[in-house]
């Protein structure tokens, strides 16, 4: 975790002039645990004058000493909030984008923070969070239908990719070269995807996909969601693929019944879903995805893990997030079993 306390003067000056106030003073800062890819810290501050006056609690975003292939900028990441936030998605505000780096000595962005909890497990398990259970998985269905209302063009957006052929084919061969520079020999990897090249569900519509939302990547409290989180991987691509990551065993942790994130019925999220102007649901490219969601996630803890195990940034979470892989792979076996074809 990088030392922010050595740049409060500079950050102050930096808030102080973005927000037109007389002065800043950062009254606390504390590192947010939780982001295993880039770093959030938690400020406090009383700012005199200007658009923000008074006592204010953001967070500022950052990048992490060392980051994955896929991650967006923090600059991309800013706009992709923006965008989001544009079309009524629950997200904290984004306010100020800054790529000086003499501020800080990274690039980062400032948000308005958001009171709750986010951590998976314990999401899942404590039932006094979320509120009623079914309304909340609606409620999340509701939120990433809002999400895939947005299609390519988007000016905001023209960092992204558009994709120039079926994304499914975009993420087989992206997943398969970053498992080659990791120089992982993984068997059940490299099974499912050839199980998904020949799988490939029918040519969808293209809209924005945040592609990291899941159970642990939203923000709760007792009376329900609170915002959407972690929007470094959001791209234009298949909006079933955001569903059947939503969806995977691997993110339900300690309810795999409760089929939409270990926190509602599979029913309820698509109600939620379905009643989103213009969205539809491919329950086969769902099962596609899901699949595709346990490679995908096998293959970022093999790059969590390279990051620990390189020197570039030592951590107990990254070495640990490599463990995982034995039972990312069993889903993909079952799923992949020829006695499963038929539901494709």
């Amino acid at each position: 975790m990088s030392d922010l306390e050595s740049h409060r003067e500079s950050l102050q000056a930096w808030l102080a002039g973005v927000s037109s106030a007389d002065k800043v003073k950062i009254t606390s800062m504390n590192p947010l645990t939780g982001g295993s890819i880039q770093e959030n810290w938690r400020i406090e501050c009383d700012f005199k004058g200007g658009s923000y006056p008074g006592p204010q609690r953001f967070v500022l975003r950052s990048d992490a000493p060392s980051s994955i292939a896929a991650s967006l900028s923090r600059r991309e990441e800013f706009n992709v909030l923006l965008a989001a936030n544009a079309v009524g998605v629950d997200v904290p505000e984004p306010l100020w984008l800054c790529e000086d780096t003499a501020v800080t000595g990274r690039p980062f962005y400032i948000m308005q923070l958001i009171e709750g909890i986010a951590l998976g497990p314990k999401v899942v398990k404590d039932q006094s969070l979320g509120g009623d259970r079914e309304a909340l998985g609606r409620k999340l269905g509701g939120e990433l239908a809002k999400i895939h209302s947005i299609h390519p063009p988007v000016a905001e957006l023209d960092f992204l990719d558009v994709p120039d052929n079926h994304p499914a084919i975009n993420t087989i061969t992206l997943l398969r070269r970053h498992l080659d520079e990791i120089n992982e020999v993984r068997p059940v990897l490299e099974w499912g995807l050839r199980w998904a090249e020949l799988n490939i569900p029918d040519t969808p519509d293209i809209t924005l996909v945040h592609q990291d939302f899941r159970t642990g990547n939203y923000l709760v409290d007792s009376d329900g969601l609170k915002g959407i989180l972690d929007w470094e991987f959001a791209t234009w691509g298949d909006p079933m693929s955001d569903i059947g990551w939503f969806c995977a065993e691997c993110w339900r942790f300690s309810h795999p019944e409760l089929e939409a994130g270990g926190v509602s019925s599979r029913k309820a999220f698509y109600e939620g879903y379905r009643a989103g102007p213009g969205a539809r649901i491919n329950e086969s490219a769902v099962f596609f995805w899901e699949v595709i969601a346990h490679i995908r996630w096998a293959v970022i803890a093999l790059q969590q893990a390279h990051r620990h195990l390189s020197g570039t940034q030592r951590s107990l979470e990254l070495a640990l997030t490599g463990r995982l892989l034995p039972d990312l792979e069993l889903p993909i076996l079952n799923m992949t079993s020829p006695g499963n074809w038929s539901t494709m």
